[in-house]
């Protein structure tokens, strides 16, 4: 069985930081690209930062120069490290995995079960 688990959301004030993390675990080989998306209340899901198994990383307009997403191939992890947080980057935020590598099978699209952050004085 293949899970992928978010850490280190919570509450913290504007202008403040966050280190979000997103393991993955199972007998696993490989991971494809991964990536942090947020859905606020009322919105849709979108992409925050992405990035290729090679570490080539994109991220949304809103959040580029604040956030970065890095990943440790070693340990099956990725991290999305958040500053200068605003109180719009209030949302659940999920973890995903284009594809996971087991030695028995491969999962397509997998996604964490998310992880609140809350920006607000």
């Amino acid at each position: 069985q293949v899970q992928l688990v978010e850490s280190g959301g919570g509450l913290v004030q504007p202008g403040g930081s966050l280190r979000l993390s997103c393991a993955a675990s199972g007998s696993i080989l490989s991971i494809y690209a991964m990536g942090w998306y947020r859905q606020a209340p009322g919105k849709q899901r979108e992409l925050v930062a992405g990035i290729t198994s090679g570490g080539s990383t994109n991220y949304a307009s809103t959040v580029k120069g604040r956030f970065t997403i890095s990943r440790d191939n070693a340990k099956n992890t990725v991290y999305l490290q958040m500053n200068s947080l605003k109180p719009e980057d209030t949302a659940v935020y999920y973890c995903n995995a284009e594809a996971i590598v087991t030695m028995t099978l491969v999962v397509n699209d997998c996604w964490g079960q998310g992880t609140q952050v809350t920006v607000s004085s």
